[in-house]
């Protein structure tokens, strides 16, 4: 239960914060409603006893207040429901925002690798639509809390028995409370069937993917895949729901007991001449609306119980976000100023690294240093813990042993989002951004998002020159599905936009360019490998900053200063080419394979 009152706390924080005039119009409204209802009982036990005496002027006065009351029961509540209806979409959009602030507004991003808060998000993403439902309940909470305090009172002065009725409603809360924990249970269990079925249908629908589906046949064994996924989620949902609703009439059935047992604790007593026919027709209706304030009650506590539940996992994955030993989301305890250029250079000292649930090391006694200034390629076969180490320089994981040091500064002291400034990328699985041209390079240094002559020197870098040529309406033409219009790119188009935005900052501590052209035939690579290194050159001219290079391609990396071959997590060589190749290792061997295949 503490759980519901904390999700009620923190919906009612909401709506407060969205709109405070609309909250305390709804909340005034709901409850003048609800209990208006009660009141319209007793108004008309009154009236009832009044007409049966023939006091004219009390049935008279008395039926006046069963109209007004009347009015007051049936209309607040609607136009409760048309503020509440506007301030759940305000506060839906909240929940939303929160949600992609838990999801990509922490520094780490461990929380996305972890199984728990993964599923988390994936029910997350549903539950945030059922926000109305949460504020419309809570709301005629409020309402039906105060109308049965009333309806007690009531009761209690005919005849002390029929408090047995409210306490009787406790029953099916309680069995309305157990059930949804097993409908719960069901929805982290459903969870990664769920998140997988969901991942299938977008390969199924995105037109990048429809040539290879097609090619390979697998468009039937797509949809029935996703069949299977989808009828295993809904079955442990419909299996949930089933003895959900048998907890829930077991509970209902409870308070019918002792709904019936009061009604005739009532009639019993009218029949004796202790209540005159006010007190019948008043308890007959207060059984009434008892009964149906606990079936509303077990209703409105399923949805807060869902509620609460979201608010809960919300918290789960904050906490696994933040508290994650690689989540890189903690502020330094001992926070230290950020070079404005570098002297020594990055090293990482005997660093290990494990993804959160692996039992294998991704790094394991990691040590390389990268001089201020230098261009570092990085080689190795797939698998070998190069990406992890651009993760770890970026500052996404924080190694699980050894450090990584910036001018002898532990970067954990850095904070991130500083580091995070100086630091430009461009990713093996880069984003496509649906935007504009000018907006899709331009957020890889978002003070200059709308410095046309930035964008184009950037793309010019990254080796397209001739882009705004090829699309419509040159920098301002929309990209993707999401427009009407959208141009559709190929795949080293994307790439072209993905290099420029890494590009687009002008003097970066460390530029990483994680198989910047695998979408580029290997003239085309070679190409622009020796405008990165121009590009590099001149970032290290600025302020001594490291160019890192991630390639499979062993004859585009020959112009840098060092490379470095990883093999099973480790540094197993570091030299110059010609150093390498000399000394005829892993370095020499592939080079020569791939030489051969051009040949």
């Amino acid at each position: 239960m503490r759980d519901v009152l904390t999700g009620c706390r923190k919906l009612l924080g909401t709506a407060w914060r969205m709109d405070r005039r609309r909250t305390t119009a709804s909340v005034v409204l709901m409850i003048l409603g609800a209990v208006a209802t009660p009141l319209l009982a007793a108004a008309l036990g009154v009236m009832t006893e009044a007409v049966v005496n023939d006091r004219v002027r009390v049935a008279v006065v008395s039926g006046v207040a069963v109209a007004a009351l009347a009015v007051v029961s049936l209309t607040f509540g609607h136009f409760a429901h048309v503020l509440y209806f506007e301030l759940s979409d305000l506060a839906e959009i909240d929940f939303d925002r929160q949600l992609i602030a838990l999801s990509n507004g922490t520094p780490g991003i461990a929380h996305h690798e972890q199984a728990g808060p993964a599923d988390s998000l994936t029910v997350l993403q549903h539950e945030s639509k059922r926000y109305r439902q949460g504020l419309e309940a809570l709301l005629n909470g409020m309402g039906l809390a105060l109308a049965m305090a009333v309806t007690a009172v009531l009761l209690a002065r005919l005849n002390p028995l029929l408090l047995l009725l409210p306490v009787a409603a406790l029953a099916p809360l309680y069995a309305g409370r157990l059930a949804e924990r097993h409908v719960d249970a069901a929805r982290t269990t459903a969870a990664k069937p769920t998140r997988l079925a969901q991942n299938l249908f977008r390969l199924s629908t995105a037109s990048r993917f429809a040539g290879e589906l097609r090619v390979f046949r697998l468009q039937k064994r797509m949809r029935r895949q996703h069949a299977e996924l989808w009828a295993r989620a809904s079955g442990d949902l419909a299996r949930a729901q089933v003895r959900a609703s048998a907890i829930r009439t077991a509970g209902q059935l409870v308070f019918a007991a002792v709904y019936v047992i009061g009604v005739l604790l009532v009639l019993r007593a009218a029949s004796g001449g202790g209540h005159g026919a006010g007190a019948l027709i008043l308890t007959l209706t207060l059984a009434a609306q008892v009964n149906q304030q606990v079936t509303t009650a077990v209703s409105l506590l399923q949805h807060l119980q869902r509620m609460a539940a979201a608010y809960r996992r919300m918290e789960t994955v904050r906490a696994a976000a933040d508290d994650a030993p690689a989540g890189a989301a903690q502020r330094p305890a001992r926070p230290a100023a950020l070079p404005e250029r570098l002297r020594e250079g990055i090293v990482l000292d005997h660093v290990d690294f494990h993804y959160p649930g692996s039992g294998t090391p991704a790094l394991s006694d990691f040590s390389l240093d990268l001089p201020a200034g230098s261009v570092v390629a990085v080689v190795g076969e797939n698998g070998a813990g190069k990406t992890t180490l651009v993760k770890l320089l970026c500052g996404l994981y924080r190694p699980t042993g050894g450090r990584v040091l910036v001018d002898g500064v532990g970067l954990d002291r850095l904070p991130a989002p500083q580091w995070r400034t100086r630091v430009a990328a461009g990713f093996q699985d880069f984003v496509r951004f649906e935007l504009s041209v000018q907006q899709a390079v331009g957020v890889g240094d978002l003070p200059r998002l709308d410095d046309e002559e930035a964008v184009r020197a950037a793309l010019a870098r990254a080796g397209g020159n001739g882009f705004e040529a090829e699309v419509r309406d040159g920098l301002a033409t929309p990209l993707g599905r999401s427009h009407a219009d959208g141009a559709e790119l190929s795949g080293g188009q994307w790439q072209k936009l993905a290099l420029g935005r890494a590009l687009m900052r002008p003097a970066p501590l460390l530029l990483v360019l994680d198989e910047p052209t695998a979408a580029l035939d290997a003239q085309a690579e070679h190409a622009l490998f020796e405008r990165f290194a121009d590009e590099a050159r001149r970032v290290a001219r600025h302020t001594g900053g490291i160019t890192l290079l991630i390639s499979h391609r062993f004859s585009t990396v020959r112009m840098a200063d060092r490379i470095v071959v990883v093999r099973d997590g480790r540094v197993a060589e570091v030299g110059s080419h010609a150093d390498l190749v000399r000394a005829g290792g892993q370095y020499a061997d592939l080079f020569a394979l791939q030489a051969d295949a051009y040949r």
